[in-house]
């Protein structure tokens, strides 16, 4: 039985995949192949996924394109275990994306704070407001690495407070902020949001995983995910340490190209990705690839 078996109206709980978007030579989305990796994830264990992330590159999609990446997903594995992304400058076109998730049937969105300037915490509460309009339940995404503004445990217990957010993705990589986040909103659903600190936001009582790595090695990482909220740490320390040359790089700024790479080698479709991502370097090819093969060597694919 699956988390949102247990939780039903707590869709984000869970592993949901933050979906990579397998595109064509010519740059192209094909829609076909991401409808299939959606049920392929499903398939083998995973309770949903989050498209239109940043690993989903939805940054450099056209409007058109962001849309039909939702309705695809919603399509090929329902609704209720869809978490669109609904990242944008500014809060009316945020807002505008997650009532596009809502009517397309998702039982939830993610939404990042305001990322075109370094926002004041005023700004944050009255971004989310905004966004809550759509009357869809939001999961926050704190990112201060890339958006440069950090939704603090006393920051996310205020927007919980105000009703605004029903969870967390933590991606800070500071895993003290689980035990701050607790006490002030105990509430509030924390989702481990960097895969190399799995083991420990899980130990910590984190509720879901909005996870990379499984795009490529979905099996393994549920198996992870389960030992690791269960307890099982003889499991679940092994399993982290064998994905772990794998799960860091999540974390680095070459998160897309060296998960995609990592699809193509256990032959899935991973394929290019678009400007201004460029490829890996030859070095950094070597290190992905190398760490995949030993996965698949030891049997994790």
């Amino acid at each position: 039985m699956t988390d949102n078996d247990l939780t039903g109206n707590r869709p984000w709980r869970g592993i949901l995949v933050a979906t990579a978007l397998p595109l064509n030579d010519d740059l192209s989305v094909n829609f076909d192949k991401y409808a299939e990796h959606c049920s392929w994830l499903v398939e083998n264990g995973c309770d949903g996924v989050v498209p239109n992330g940043s690993l989903g590159e939805y940054q450099v999609l056209s409007p058109e394109e962001r849309a039909k990446v939702v309705e695809t997903a919603v399509a090929a594995i329902g609704g209720q275990r869809v978490m669109p992304g609904v990242a944008a400058y500014g809060s009316a076109e945020a807002r505008r994306w997650a009532e596009q998730a809502r009517d397309a049937g998702c039982a939830s969105v993610m939404l990042l704070p305001p990322n075109a300037y370094r926002a004041d915490e005023r700004s944050v509460l009255a971004h989310y407001a905004e966004v809550a309009k759509a009357g869809v339940p939001i999961v926050a995404y704190n990112n201060p690495i890339d958006t440069k503004v950090d939704l603090v445990p006393e920051l996310l217990a205020k927007l919980h407070g105000e009703g605004y957010i029903h969870g967390v993705k933590e991606f800070s990589g500071d895993v003290r902020r689980a035990y701050r986040i607790a006490e002030l909103a105990p509430e509030l659903d924390l989702l481990i949001g960097a895969d190399d600190v799995l083991l420990e936001l899980a130990v910590a009582g984190a509720k879901g995983w909005v996870a990379g790595y499984p795009n490529a090695l979905p099996s393994a990482s549920v198996a992870l995910y389960r030992a690791a909220v269960a307890g099982d740490l003889d499991t679940a320390g092994k399993l982290y340490r064998q994905l772990h040359p794998l799960l860091r790089w999540d974390s680095k700024t070459e998160f897309v190209q060296a998960i995609k790479l990592s699809m193509d080698i256990v032959g899935r479709h991973g394929g290019p990705v678009r400007a201004p991502r460029v490829p890996l370097l030859p070095e950094q090819e070597q290190a992905v690839r190398e760490a995949t093969e030993r996965a698949v060597a030891a049997g994790l694919a």
